[in-house]
């Protein structure tokens, strides 16, 4: 391990490493799916009296502005924590992980798990003021990033269920989320949930590909590593395949998604099918899969922009 022998950091310096720690490049793969469940829940962006016509709407806003930092920052930076804690020997010999505050021993294991519980503790209680059905949903997500990362479970090197705790989490609990902040749980359209786990599951598998050798030399036994390369790259092609022809059939029925929207999931369900096989299924280094990831992404991301557009009705 690499010790940090310079002087303690001031307050910002340690407010950097925390939210290093949190990733910010991640909170995107809870958010998207949150935002997207407030739109579907209200049809709007932010509530009604948010506009120059109303005047002031921070109490109506402010749930949906105290979601966000629950699935975005909060959420994260507990799971993360924790989850660098227990992944610290591994972590030594993974190159692309060497220079993150716990293994350059900027800080220790036993104060970033101190960091995540009271980060866990904070999206708790900020949850709890919006409403009983965010607060559990908020608690079952935090509830699957330790099973993920902590002994005796420890998900993440059990195969199958490392990539099904993803995806329920961030496909599926993150968007009900996002939709409890303006209505009830009984009323969402649980179709969505279905795509959200296709979704998830396509977008984490090429994760556990990233460090796929590091996996390997540390007796991680992820779905990417038992399944290998190629079979885990193609089972995530296909949960991407079937979940772009729920989508047009969706828009074709006019359910939840608008029938105007049919040409845009036809034209971009083979163009996202084929970013996903062409940047993924020959990438090798951590860097190549994980620049083919994030492009996925991004394409996913548009495709959620432009159908949220229609749905409001800016489009």
């Amino acid at each position: 391990m690499v010790v940090d022998t310079r002087p303690a950091r001031p307050i910002m310096g340690r407010l950097t490493e925390v939210i290093r720690i949190s990733r910010p490049s991640v909170w995107i793969t809870s958010l998207l799916p949150f935002c997207l469940g407030y739109v579907l829940a209200t049809h709007r962006f932010v509530p009604a009296s948010c506009t120059p016509l109303t005047g002031s709407c921070l109490s109506d806003i402010r749930p949906l502005l105290t979601g966000i930092l629950i699935m975005g920052p909060l959420m994260w930076l507990a799971i993360l924590a924790i989850n660098d804690a227990h992944d610290l020997a591994g972590d030594l010999n993974n190159p692309r992980k060497i220079d993150k505050p716990l293994t350059t021993g900027r800080i220790s294991a036993e104060k970033i798990k101190i960091v995540a519980y009271v980060a866990a503790v904070i999206a708790l209680v900020a949850s709890s003021t919006i409403g009983f059905a965010i607060a559990a949903l908020t608690f079952a997500f935090l509830a699957l990033g330790w099973m993920y990362s902590v002994p005796p479970l420890r998900l993440k090197t059990r195969p199958g269920w490392d990539v099904a705790t993803n995806a329920v989490a961030v496909g599926g609990l993150a968007l009900v989320a996002g939709w409890t902040v303006a209505e009830p749980i009984s009323d969402f359209p649980w179709i969505m949930s279905v795509l959200g786990l296709l979704v998830g599951s396509a977008l984490y598998l090429p994760t556990t590909l990233a460090d796929y050798q590091a996996d390997v030399e540390a007796g991680y036994t992820t779905v990417g590593v038992r399944l290998g390369r190629r079979r885990a790259h193609y089972i995530g092609l296909a949960t991407l395949t079937v979940a772009c022809a729920i989508t047009i059939v969706l828009a074709a029925r006019g359910y939840v998604f608008p029938q105007r929207m049919l040409w845009l999931q036809i034209v971009a369900a083979p163009i996202l099918i084929g970013a996903y096989h062409f940047l993924l299924v020959n990438a090798r280094q951590p860097a190549a899969v994980v620049r083919g990831a994030v492009v996925v992404t991004l394409l996913f991301s548009a495709l959620n922009v432009a159908f949220t557009a229609m749905y409001v009705g800016w489009i």
